[in-house]
């Protein structure tokens, strides 16, 4: 047997975890620079209020009821997921568990099958709630994806199942994919559904259980469909995954606060990215031989509205790989020059590394005089003061002081777990 455990609406969670007053209230949390809505409460979503809706146009019904939002507070939430992460490692064992997304987590619970499936599922959840203070609906079944079938129609009746939910044997799970649409089945987005409701007449998961794998390889995306196919009917088809330690790419993006139109704040922006990405670089202790930088203009439209406009991206070879911010930063700022074009207005830019390998293998080069290792001694300080100290205590001159073009965030809540001058205070 297999589990799924899913953070229910994780941010607003997040949030109400040290806002108590909040709790069985609406909440809402925004996504970058307050555009769209992320995350909302049972509460909230009875309101109207639409997920992925923008938030200007929500805002009517959120000031009218009082709905309490927050803007993006992504320390804090990637703090929380860890220590729920933590937790469950500690419960089950670390292979047992496959992290899938910030708060979403596969178990493996083939070691376990001797004892009572349902409640091993809630005692998982009381140790998780009581550990971390996030409340979470877990689904247990043969598969993945059943297991995925099983944690929706858990979250679905919160009240009635309360948040677990086991399909164990062959009524209830042909009854829970019965009351499951096909819309809902992990791997069918809407156009899949859409064709299938409308050209073969499936409804649910049910009826899509019903085909068979020749005709899922042949019209629901090959070997996919099949695999498909296989996990509702009860054949495991995907296995579970160890957890990635080493990328293979690094990026950091981020859209600008405001509109920017000079090169110089795209330069600072293209800076700050860089330097966060090589933290990241060397925190798995890699160097990147390939730098890709690219920006995304805003274009006006005939009705005077803006729209994204295409995404422009140069690259370069480094000559050695390399995880010093300064050796990174150089060739940035040459490929802003390239990418800038005066006039135009930028809504958001980025950075990728790729051509990873590992730090301590780079070959050295003949032909430069510099010292690697003085190099790396720098850069191990700079990050362990900014580690202690937060907030980019030191930084290079490039990614510049005042930083106008940053996200907006005018309703983020404190970093209550990862900075000191944030902790929360109790009176």
């Amino acid at each position: 047997m297999k589990a799924i455990i899913d953070c229910n609406s994780f941010y607003c969670s997040c949030e109400r975890l040290f806002r108590p007053d909040l709790e069985y209230k609406p909440v809402v949390v925004l996504s970058n620079n307050d555009g769209c809505i992320i995350s909302r409460t049972d509460e909230a979503k009875k309101l109207g209020v639409e997920m992925a809706g923008p938030y200007f146009k929500a805002k009517p019904i959120i000031e009218k009821h009082g709905v309490t939002t927050f803007s993006s507070n992504y320390y804090l939430y990637g703090d929380l997921s860890w220590r729920i992460m933590e937790t469950l490692r500690m419960m089950l064992g670390k292979e047992n568990v496959e992290v899938y997304s910030v708060d979403e987590a596969f178990l493996n619970l083939e070691e376990f099958t001797r004892m009572d499936m349902a409640a091993l599922a809630m005692h998982i959840r009381r140790r998780v709630e009581r550990w971390t203070g996030v409340k979470v609906s877990i689904g247990v079944a043969p598969t993945k994806v059943l297991c995925k079938v099983a944690n929706h129609l858990a979250k679905k009746n919160k009240a009635a199942s309360q948040c677990v939910m086991l399909l164990d044997t062959p009524e209830k799970i042909n009854q829970a994919l019965m009351n499951t649409p096909v819309h809902e089945v992990w791997g069918i987005g809407r156009q899949y559904a859409e064709k299938l409701t409308s050209l073969y007449a499936i409804y649910s998961a049910y009826d899509l259980a019903q085909q068979s794998e020749p005709w899922a390889k042949t019209h629901l995306g090959g070997v996919v469909g099949e695999r498909l196919i296989r996990e509702l009917k009860g054949l495991p088809s995907r296995p579970m995954e160890k957890e990635l330690v080493t990328k293979k790419m690094i990026a950091t993006t981020r859209m600008f606060g405001s509109p920017v139109t000079e090169k110089a704040q795209v330069k600072e922006a293209v800076a700050t990215y860089v330097t966060k990405a090589a933290e990241k670089l060397r925190r798995q202790q890699s160097a990147a031989a390939i730098l890709t930088v690219f920006v995304v203009p805003k274009e006006k439209t005939y009705n005077a509205y803006f729209r994204h406009g295409p995404m422009l991206s140069l690259h370069t070879v480094l000559p050695y790989a390399t995880s010093a911010t300064q050796e990174l930063i150089k060739p940035a700022m040459a490929l802003v020059d390239r990418l800038f074009e005066p006039g135009r207005t930028y809504k958001k830019a980025g950075v990728l590394l790729s051509g990873l390998e590992p730090d301590a293998g780079v070959q050295g080069n003949l032909f430069v005089a510099e010292k690697e290792n003085n190099k790396r001694q720098l850069m191990k300080m700079i990050d362990n003061v900014n580690f202690a100290m937060r907030n980019d205590i030191l930084k290079f001159a490039a990614s510049g002081t005042t930083r106008n073009w940053k996200m907006r965030q005018e309703l983020r809540s404190p970093r209550y777990t990862t900075r000191w001058g944030e902790l929360y205070q109790v009176k």
